[in-house]
């Protein structure tokens, strides 16, 4: 996804119908407030219902948690930045992610609007529910939690200055993916895997224009 010129201001047209335009557009607590119940409640129905421990209800949760992060760098890797030269492959790609490349201060686009997401999330249920059986009830809550702090952090670094010194590193690899290398820093809640696989950027040798971060950060209000 390559673009003459990455746009800090304004948002992508992707369809030509407004309704359409529409249901491309989020804020976060639309899918917080979505998700919060399956949250909830999942667990609580594996706990009373189903008859698992409070400790297997707790480590299924956290290793769905966990899984997202995996499963958050190889979308964004291997899917989100799969290069093709198909005409209606790379139209999808620009739908799905290379439109928030374009625009990365597109504030309705931070977060996947809700019709796809459920989309996807009922298939990845669907799967999951075919390996795991009963523990997904415990598995998947984890793993849509580690998804809603992955947008919402997703949401911050395009918003605000890290909270904490040791967030930084999180933002900047983030920041040198849209404007440096799309090739790396794949990672957006952590960039863990990043380190496992290679594609981290050495942020000991990339130079740090405070000016210009500043530039990329929403108006403050």
């Amino acid at each position: 996804m390559k673009f003459e010129k990455i746009h800090n201001k304004g948002q992508a047209q992707i369809f030509k119908s407004q309704f359409l335009e529409y249901f491309t557009k989020t804020h976060p607590l639309v899918i917080w407030g979505l998700y919060l119940p399956v949250i909830i409640l999942l667990p609580y129905y594996t706990s009373t219902k189903i008859g698992f421990s409070t400790l297997r209800v707790i480590a299924l949760f956290l290793g769905g948690v966990f899984f997202w992060t995996f499963f958050e760098y190889m979308m964004h890797r291997f899917v989100f930045h799969f290069v093709s030269e198909n005409p209606r492959t790379k139209r999808i790609n620009y739908v799905l992610h290379g439109n928030h490349h374009e625009f990365p201060r597109d504030r309705q686009r931070l977060f996947m609007p809700p019709v796809p997401s459920l989309i996807i999330s009922s298939v990845v249920f669907l799967l999951m529910y075919a390996v795991m059986q009963k523990n997904v009830f415990s598995f998947f809550p984890g793993f849509i939690l580690g998804y809603l702090l992955y947008g919402s952090m997703h949401y911050a670094i395009h918003a605000w200055n890290p909270p904490f010194k040791w967030m930084k590193p999180i933002w900047r690899n983030h920041h040198l993916h849209h404007y440096k290398s799309d090739e790396k820093g794949f990672g957006v809640s952590s960039h863990f895997w990043d380190k496992i696989f290679g594609t981290e950027f050495d942020l000991n040798q990339e130079k740090e224009n405070k000016a210009e971060v500043q530039k990329i950060m929403f108006a403050r209000k």
